[in-house]
C-alpha cells in the first residue's frame, strides 16, 4: 500500500464504542486510525533536515527520532503483549523506541548513549507497522459494544496514544531552530493580536463535584478516568480569562524570577538548574520581548495566554498575593478587601467551570474554543472564544491545577498498559485540564486527565482563582506505597482478606468449628492470619471464655488480624510501635483504598489496590488503632478478654517487663496469645534481656522456657502449636517463618 493513501483521510472524531452495524464500525475505526497516522506524519513532515531529529532542544527528553518511532512501536508491543500477533517487525527499533517517555528531572538526567536508527529506517518501519494494523482492522473479530478486553480497544488505545504524542512532540519541535522547520497550510499560525482585556473575577457558586468517567460512557478512556470520588466546593471566584502575556509580564518586570520568596523549594531548585529569567517560549530581541510559536517568531502578543510550567504559575500567584495596595489594580484591591487568596484552581474547581461549556467533543458540530486543531496551529487571543461567563475554559492552552493526579476509588489498571497512569501517582505530577489548540481525540474530552511533572512544559498556561479559604479542595492523596518492607506487609495481610466474608461465619451464626471443614481447612492452610484467628476462636469456644467483649491486638502491623477479630469482639484495640503501619489500617477503616507495589520478576512490578469488603468495613468500626510500646504500655489498655501479642517480644527492648505484668490487663479467664520465633538481636534488645536463646549458668535456655518461667505463676498454658507463616517477596519467592503459638489462660486465683 502506498503511504500517501492515508494522507488523504480527513480528520474524523473519536469513534464511539457502540453501534448497530459491525461493518460501519470497522470502517469508522479504520478512518480514525488512518487520520491519526496521517496527522502524526504531517507533524513530522515539518522537519526539513534529518539531522534535527537527533537534536535535544529539551535536555530532559529524548530527541525526536525516538518519538518518530515510538508510536508505531507501541502498536507492535501491545499486540505482542496481548498475543494478537506473535512476530516482531524490527526488534532493534522496538527495543530502543519503546520506553523512556516519562519526562526526566534535572536530578535524574539520562546521559546514556543510544544507537538511534536513521530517519529513513523509521519511515520504512512506520509503513510496515501501518500495513500490519490496517490488515488487523480488516480481519479482526469485532463485537459491539467495544469493551476494554477487545482487540478494537487496543487499536483505539494506539490511536489515542499517538494523538498524545502529536502534542508532546510539537512542544519539542517548538524548541528547535526555525531553520529546520518548514510551515505548510495544514499548520496555520494565528496572526491576530491586540490590546488584552483586563482580567476580572467571576463568582462561582459552591457545589458538590462528582469525579469519574461513567463505565457506560460511549468513548475510549484511559484507566485514570474511571472510578468515582466526590468533593465539596465552597464559593470561589475565577479569572474570566486565562493569564495573558501582558499580565504575566508584570511579574517578570517586578523581578519575579529573581525573588525566591515567590517560589516553592522545588521551584527554587528548578530556577537554579535553568537560570530562567522569563517563560520558556519568550525571547529578547533588540530590547523587545518576542514569542516563539511552533513555526514562527513574533513580537510578544500581549493578548495571548502566557505559556509556563506549574512552578512559574505558582510563583505568579504568590507574587500576586504579595502585592501592596500601591501595586494592585482596582480589581485586585476589591479582591483583597474580600480577603481573597490567589492560587491555581483544583481539578474540582475546573470541573465546576467546565459546566459552562455545552456538550463534548463527540457532540460538537464545531469546537467552541481553540481546540481539536480546528482553528490554529498556535494559541490565540484570550478573548476570542467565549464559553458561558468565561473564556477558554477549554482550548487555547492547557491549564495547570493545584491537584496532583491520583486514581479515583475503584481505579483499575488496564493489563496491557499498566504503566500509563501509575508512574504519575507519586505526588510529583500535577493535572492539566482543558486541552490546547492541538488537543484532539481523548485529550479534547471533558473527562480526560493528563498530568506532567511540575517543571515541564506543554502548550500550557493557567487561570487563577480567588478563595477566602487557603485550603485547596483536593481529593485526599492515595499514592502507591513503594517501601519494600511496608508493601510486603500489605500484601501478606490483605491479599486474601476479602475472601474472609465468605469463609468465616458471623459471630451470631455457627461457631467457627462447625463450619464445613472440607472447604475451610484448605482455605486456612493458605492464609496465616485467618488460621491464627481460627485457632483463637476455637480455643475461646472450647474454654468458654464469655463474653468475648474486648480484645487487644499488640503488634497489629497494618491491621489484617484486627479486621478479622472485629467480627467476634465488641472492641478491638489495635496497637503497634510503628505509625507507618497503623496508618493503612486507619485508611481502610475510613473507607479508603490502599495502593502498593509488589515485585513480579526482575524490574517488573505489579500495582495493587485493596479496599475492605462491605462486611469487614462494617465491623471495622469496632477497631481503635493507636501507637504504643509494649514495654511501656499505658494503663488504659486493660480489661481484656483476649490479648494477642504478634511477634512483638523480639521487637521489644524489655520483653520480660511486658510479660511480668500482662496478666493484670486480663479479665477473669482471659486469654493471652503469644506468637514468637524467639529471634532476639542485640540491635533491638540488650543481650541481658533476651528471653532465652543463650546459655545461662552453663545451660541452654530456649525462648519458650524463659517465657514459661515468666508466665506460669499467673497463667496456665492451654494450647501450643507451630504456626507457619509464608511471606511473599515476589511472584516466585517466599520466605517461611515457623512461629511458636502459645495460648495462656489467666488462673482463677488471679481473677
Amino acid at each position: 500500500m502506498n503511504i500517501n493513501q492515508y494522507n488523504e483521510v480527513s480528520e474524523p472524531k473519536s469513534p464511539t464504542l457502540t453501534g448497530n452495524c459491525i461493518n460501519s464500525k470497522r470502517a469508522e475505526l479504520k478512518r480514525y486510525f488512518k487520520a491519526t497516522w496521517q496527522r502524526y506524519d504531517s507533524l513530522f513532515s515539518l522537519i526539513n533536515n534529518d539531522e534535527a531529529y537527533y537534536q535535544r532542544p529539551e535536555p530532559l527528553r529524548h530527541p525526536l527520532i525516538f518519538y518518530f518511532g515510538h508510536t508505531a512501536c507501541f502498536y507492535i508491543n501491545k499486540l505482542i503483549l496481548g498475543k494478537y500477533i506473535d512476530e516482531r517487525i524490527n526488534p532493534q527499533i522496538e527495543a530502543i523506541c519503546a520506553v523512556g517517555v516519562d519526562e526526566m528531572s534535572w536530578d535524574d538526567l539520562n546521559s546514556a548513549h543510544y544507537d538511534w536508527p536513521t530517519v529513513d529506517e523509521i519511515r520504512v518501519y512506520r509503513q510496515q507497522v501501518f500495513n500490519v494494523v490496517d490488515r488487523i482492522i480488516d480481519t479482526m473479530s469485532l463485537v459491539l459494544p467495544i469493551k476494554q478486553n477487545s482487540l478494537a480497544w487496543i487499536i483505539l488505545m494506539g490511536c489515542e496514544h499517538e494523538r498524545i504524542h502529536i502534542e508532546t512532540s510539537s512542544v519539542i519541535m517548538r524548541m528547535l531552530p526555525l531553520a529546520v522547520l518548514t510551515s505548510n497550510e495544514q499548520w496555520p499560525t494565528c496572526l491576530q493580536t491586540d490590546s488584552p482585556p483586563t482580567n476580572v473575577l467571576v463568582p462561582v457558586k459552591g457545589s458538590v463535584i462528582n469525579f469519574g468517567k461513567p463505565t457506560s460512557d460511549d468513548s475510549f478512556g484511559w484507566d485514570n478516568e474511571y472510578g468515582n470520588a466526590s468533593v465539596s466546593l465552597n464559593d470561589f471566584h475565577a479569572a474570566k480569562y486565562l493569564v495573558s502575556n501582558e499580565e504575566f509580564l508584570g511579574f517578570v518586570k517586578d523581578g519575579g524570577y529573581q525573588n525566591k520568596l515567590f517560589w516553592t523549594q522545588e521551584g527554587q531548585q528548578w530556577l537554579a538548574f535553568t537560570e530562567a529569567k522569563m517563560p520558556r517560549f519568550w525571547l529578547m530581541q533588540s530590547g523587545e520581548y518576542w514569542q516563539r510559536n511552533l513555526l514562527n517568531e513574533m513580537p510578544l502578543p500581549l493578548d495571548w495566554p502566557v505559556e509556563v510550567n506549574y512552578l512559574e504559575a505558582k510563583a505568579f500567584c504568590n507574587w500576586k498575593n504579595s502585592l501592596t495596595d500601591e501595586g494592585l489594580t482596582d480589581n485586585d484591591l476589591t479582591n483583597k478587601e474580600n480577603q481573597g487568596h490567589y492560587r491555581l484552581p483544583s481539578e474540582g474547581e475546573w470541573i465546576a467551570l467546565r459546566g459552562q461549556v455545552e456538550g463534548d467533543l463527540l457532540s460538537w458540530q464545531q469546537a467552541p474554543g481553540n481546540i481539536n486543531s480546528e482553528y490554529f496551529a498556535s494559541s490565540c487571543p484570550i478573548n476570542k472564544f467565549s464559553q458561558g461567563d468565561f473564556y477558554d475554559i477549554v482550548g487555547n492552552v492547557w491549564q495547570w491545577t493545584e491537584s496532583a493526579i491520583d486514581g479515583f476509588n475503584g481505579f483499575t489498571i488496564h493489563p496491557l498498559y499498566d504503566d500509563f497512569s501509575t508512574p504519575t501517582f507519586d505526588g510529583k505530577h500535577n493535572l492539566i485540564k482543558g486541552g490546547s489548540w492541538i488537543s484532539t481525540g481523548n485529550e479534547a474530552m471533558q473527562n480526560s486527565r493528563y498530568a506532567f511533572r511540575r517543571h515541564f512544559f506543554q502548550h500550557a498556561g493557567f487561570r487563577y482563582v480567588v478563595s477566602k479559604s487557603e485550603s485547596i479542595p483536593n481529593l485526599a492523596d492515595n499514592h502507591y506505597e513503594t517501601d519494600t518492607q511496608v508493601c510486603r506487609q500489605l500484601e501478606n495481610h490483605f491479599e486474601q482478606l476479602n475472601s474472609l466474608s465468605s469463609s468465616l461465619s458471623d459471630k451470631e451464626q455457627q461457631p467457627i468449628n462447625e463450619l464445613n471443614q472440607a472447604t475451610n481447612e484448605q482455605h486456612l492452610a493458605n492464609n496465616y492470619l485467618e488460621k491464627l484467628a481460627d485457632t483463637i476462636i476455637r480455643v475461646i469456644d472450647k474454654y468458654n471464655v464469655k463474653p468475648m467483649s474486648k480484645c487487644l491486638d499488640l503488634g497489629c502491623n497494618v491491621g489484617g488480624l484486627s479486621f478479622i477479630l472485629a467480627k467476634y469482639f465488641t472492641t478491638v484495640d489495635a496497637v503497634d510501635f510503628s505509625a507507618r503501619y497503623i496508618q493503612y489500617g486507619v485508611k481502610l477503616q475510613q473507607g479508603e483504598s490502599i495502593r502498593y507495589v509488589m515485585p513480579r520478576e526482575g524490574e517488573l512490578i505489579d500495582f495493587k489496590e485493596f479496599t475492605l469488603a462491605t462486611e469487614l468495613y462494617a465491623e471495622s468500626k469496632k477497631i481503635h488503632f493507636s501507637q504504643g510500646d509494649i514495654s511501656n504500655l499505658k494503663n488504659i489498655f486493660a480489661g481484656y478478654d483476649v490479648i494477642v501479642a504478634q511477634n512483638v517480644l523480639e521487637q521489644s527492648y524489655d520483653p520480660a517487663l511486658f510479660l511480668a505484668h500482662v496478666h493484670n490487663r486480663l479479665n477473669a479467664k482471659g486469654l493471652l496469645v503469644i506468637i514468637s520465633d524467639y529471634q532476639f538481636t542485640e540491635k533491638i534488645t540488650e543481650k541481658t534481656k533476651w528471653l532465652g536463646g543463650q546459655k545461662i549458668n552453663g545451660e541452654n535456655v530456649t525462648g519458650f522456657e524463659a517465657l514459661t518461667t515468666l508466665l506460669d505463676k499467673n497463667l496456665t498454658l492451654i494450647n501450643e502449636q507451630e504456626l507457619t507463616q509464608i511471606i511473599k517477596t515476589d511472584t516466585r519467592h517466599f520466605s517461611v517463618i515457623n512461629s511458636h503459638l502459645t495460648i495462656w489462660q489467666l488462673n482463677d486465683n488471679n481473677s
